[in-house]
């Protein structure tokens, strides 16, 4: 019954059902990270995404303020209230009311209920009620800010401040200009080259052709790592070491192996009496290069640009060791790794922003290129 006309095979439904599962795989961390580009530091500290819509407990710290010390027959008393403490107005905006727990130190920063006292050390107590007011009492007289430990549940809270960090960051626009420096020769040169040597090893008679196939398959496996520090010696005995000719240079090396590999297995299979016409008709190697192969090898040659493009512009290894270490020359990638998370120690806010920051120009050259290669697929497919 599978055959019938109108009929969906099992086979395709199987097939739908794995795309579908592979494509929310793989959509499931990019919300996520989408989600807490938006929240702050404190919030993705404590819950995950999934639960970036409902309230989020967070523990906070004031000081209480000695000013208010008062006497009451043999202790010191401190009264006030947690929400109208300067320091927490500053953090939270005083949106909050109510707190969940509360303690007097950070080992225990909410283990005693609202309106319960907090036995502390030397004889001191803490109590804090629901609305925030407290009570801070101490048989010896009090000469420094008590801290006051307490958890309250905070609404969500999404912004672009984390955005708005990397944009406002200083040098930003240098590295974004950078990146594209980098990327664009750095995709178009090995694209040159491998188009060259593709068709030589496809479509060309001469000796060690085989072998020549054969290195190229070999240079696939040769780890990225394994390569930079030869590579970075022979760039600095040549003159051209931590410069954007010596990047460039680099990213063609690495990216030559493949580019060649899947364009030469493309042209090998363009139809044979094509070519074989045209040299019969006078034309040159250059001349079925240029007017026949070209055009109908624009699939596989879109499809690497699109790679090599994504490679070189989310690059970071390569541009630290190609590049100078100055900020001047910094990249994209390498002033958000060195700066932006560097001085915040690994705020997760800021790198899921400048995650997307960085994906931006990415998926304009994937979807333009993506409707010239889906016209190259079907160039020549209905006459």
């Amino acid at each position: 019954m599978d055959n019938i006309a109108g009929t969906k095979s099992s086979l395709s439904i199987v097939t739908n059902l794995s795309v579908g599962f592979l494509v929310l795989l793989w959509l499931i961390p990019t919300i996520g990270l989408l989600v807490s580009s938006f929240r702050d530091r404190d919030q993705i500290t404590e819950s995950g995404w999934w639960r970036s819509f409902s309230a989020v407990e967070q523990t906070f710290r004031i000081r209480a303020d000695t000013e208010d010390v008062r006497r009451e027959g043999d202790l010191y008393v401190i009264e006030g209230n947690i929400f109208a403490a300067d320091e927490f107005t500053e953090i939270e905006g005083n949106q909050l009311d109510t707190i969940a727990g509360f303690g007097g130190t950070s080992r225990d920063p909410q283990g005693t209920e609202p309106g319960e006292t907090a036995e502390l050390s030397r004889d001191r107590t803490l109590t804090v009620q629901e609305n925030g007011d407290y009570r801070y009492s101490s048989p010896e007289e009090i000469d420094r800010e008590p801290s006051i430990y307490f958890a309250a549940q905070t609404p969500p809270d999404f912004s672009l401040e984390n955005y708005e960090t990397i944009m406002n960051s200083d040098n930003m626009d240098r590295a974004f200009i950078n990146t594209l420096t980098v990327t664009i020769p750095a995709t178009i040169i090995p694209i040159l080259i491998a188009a060259f040597a593709a068709y030589a090893l496809a479509w060309m008679d001469f000796k060690g052709r085989g072998l020549l196939i054969a290195l190229v398959v070999g240079l696939l496996v040769v780890p990225l790592q394994l390569a930079l520090v030869p590579m970075l010696t022979l760039h600095n005995q040549i003159g051209i070491g931590q410069s954007y000719i010596g990047i460039w240079l680099a990213h063609t090396g690495f990216g030559l192996p493949l580019a060649i590999y899947l364009l030469r297995n493309y042209m090998v299979g363009l139809p044979r009496d094509i070519i074989e016409s045209a040299k019969v008709d006078g034309a040159t190697d250059f001349q079925v290069f240029t007017k026949i192969v070209l055009p109908l090898s624009f699939p596989a040659l879109a499809s690497f640009a699109i790679f090599q493009f994504l490679w070189t512009w989310n690059d970071l290894l390569v541009a630290k060791v190609f590049l100078p270490s100055n900020s001047e020359s910094w990249v994209m990638t390498v002033k958000i790794a060195d700066d932006l998370l560097g001085s915040r120690g690994g705020d997760w806010g800021i790198l899921a922003a400048a995650a997307f920051i960085s994906i931006a120009v990415p998926l304009i050259v994937f979807f333009t290129m993506q409707r010239y290669l889906v016209r190259g697929l079907l160039a020549g497919s209905v006459k």
